[in-house]
C-alpha cells in the first residue's frame, strides 16, 4: 500500500533557563516524522527525532538532508510486513550514525502500523489499567537559591526520588543542598540521585565520591567524562556509592561492542536514553546484556516533547519496571504538544479522557 512520509521541524521553548554541564538551554529544535496514507492524512503515525546538540552523535548540520533522504526511501520501499520486522527494516534504512533518526522512524512506523492512535507498544500505562510510572524529580543546575527552590517544589509535589544535577556550582554548596534534603528525609523516605555529567576529573573524583556518599545516595551518573574506560573501571570498583553510566553508552554500536564496554567497566547501573541509543530495539539490547551481567538500569527521556516521551514511557511500562525512571521532562516546555500525559505525586500518568492536539504542527 502506498504511503506518504514527511517530517516537520518544531522548536520547543523551555519554561526556564535549563542549566546543564554543556551550558544553558532555552530552546530545542526537534523533528517529527509523519507517516500517513496519501488519501487519508487523518490516519498517521508520528515519531520524534530530537537529537541533543553537543551530546548526540547525529550530525546536526546534515540532519534535515538525511531526513529528506530517509522520507524518500520509505515511500519507495514501503513499510515492513509485520511489527516484528520493524527494527531490522529501520536499521536497513538508517545508518547507525543517526540514532535519533532511527528512534523517530521506528516509533512513527510502530504508531502507524498499530492504528495511528499513539499506541507504540503493548503496555499498561497508556492502556488499561493505566498504571502510573514512578519517576524522579529533576533538579536542574543553577545558583543555590534556584536549586533549593526546585528541591522544595519537588518534595511538595510528592516525589519520593530526587535527582540533582551537580558540577556547575561550588561543590560545598551542592553538598549543603543534599544535606538540606537529608535533614528532612532519610534514605528510606526520599531516594537521592545525582548526575555529574562528567564534571569530575579522575584525580578529584574519588574524594568527591566519598564526600557524596555521606548523604546516602542511590547513585551518581557519569562522574567523569566518557571515553576513559580504565579510570571509570577503577572508580566503579572502588566507589563508596553506586555509579551509573550515561554518556558512556552513546555511540557504542553493535552487540559485541556493548557487551565489551559493560564487561570492561562493570558499572553498578546504566542509564538508557532511546533517542541517543538508536531506538527501542537497540535499547533492549543494552537491557538484555545488563540483565545477563547483573547490572541495574533505568530509562530516561532526553528532552523530547510529549511525542517522544509517550513512546519511551510505553516501552518502559512494557518492561514492567518498579524503580523510579527519568521520565519527567514533559513539563519543561511552554509549547509542548498537548497530550494525555501528566505528572502527579511523583509519577508519570496517562489520562485516556484527554486527546492529542497536533494543530500547531
Amino acid at each position: 500500500m502506498p504511503i506518504t512520509c514527511t517530517y516537520k521541524k518544531y522548536q520547543l521553548h523551555f519554561t526556564f533557563d535549563a542549566g546543564t554541564s554543556r551550558g544553558i538551554l532555552r530552546r530545542k529544535d526537534t523533528y517529527f516524522i509523519l507517516i500517513s496514507a496519501p488519501k487519508n492524512t487523518d490516519y498517521f503515525g508520528i515519531g520524534e527525532c530530537g537529537p541533543l546538540q553537543g551530546l548526540s552523535i547525529d550530525s546536526l548540520p546534515a540532519l534535515e538532508n538525511t531526513l529528506t533522504g530517509i522520507a524518500s526511501a520509505v515511500m519507495q520501499r514501503g513499510l515492513p510486513a509485520t511489527i516484528e520486522e520493524v527494527s531490522a527494516w529501520v536499521n536497513g534504512l538508517v545508518d547507525a550514525a543517526w540514532p535519533a533518526v532511527r528512534f523517530g522512524l521506528e516509533t512513527a512506523v510502530l504508531d502507524y502500523m498499530q492504528g495511528g492512535q499513539r499506541q507504540i507498544v503493548e503496555n499498561n500505562w497508556s492502556a488499561p489499567p493505566f498504571h502510573p510510572i514512578p519517576i524522579n524529580g529533576l533538579v536542574w543546575m543553577g545558583d543555590r537559591d534556584f536549586m533549593k527552590k526546585q528541591i522544595d517544589e519537588k518534595l511538595a509535589a510528592g516525589f519520593h526520588c530526587i535527582k540533582m544535577k551537580i558540577g556547575a556550582i561550588d561543590f560545598e554548596t551542592e553538598l549543603a543542598l543534599l544535606a538540606y534534603i537529608r535533614q528532612q528525609y532519610d534514605q528510606y523516605t526520599i531516594t537521592l540521585r545525582v548526575d555529574a555529567n562528567g564534571a569530575f576529573t579522575p584525580a578529584d573524583a574519588p574524594g568527591k565520591l566519598h564526600a557524596l556518599a555521606k548523604y546516602d545516595l542511590h547513585s551518581i551518573e557519569q562522574p567523569i567524562a566518557s571515553g576513559q574506560p580504565a579510570a571509570m573501571r577503577k572508580l566503579c570498583a572502588e566507589s563508596p556509592l553506586p555509579i551509573a553510566l550515561d554518556e558512556e553508552l552513546i555511540g557504542v554500536q553493535g552487540l559485541a561492542a556493548k557487551q565489551q564496554l559493560l564487561e570492561d567497566i562493570r558499572p553498578q547501573y546504566i542509564i538508557l536514553k532511546p533517542t541517543l541509543l538508536g531506538g527501542l530495539h537497540n535499547t533492549q539490547e543494552w537491557i538484555t546484556l545488563a540483565n545477563q551481567l547483573g547490572i541495574g538500569w533505568w530509562i530516561t527521556s532526553a528532552l523530547e516533547s510529549n511525542v517522544g516521551l509517550n513512546a519511551i514511557a510505553q516501552f518502559t511500562s512494557h518492561l514492567g519496571v518498579t524503580m523510579p525512571q527519568g521520565l519527567g521532562t514533559g513539563q519543561l516546555y511552554h509549547n509542548n504538544i498537548t497530550s494525555p500525559l501528566y505528572i502527579d505525586q511523583g509519577s508519570l500518568k496517562y489520562d485516556p479522557k484527554k486527546h492529542w492536539d497536533f494543530s500547531n504542527l
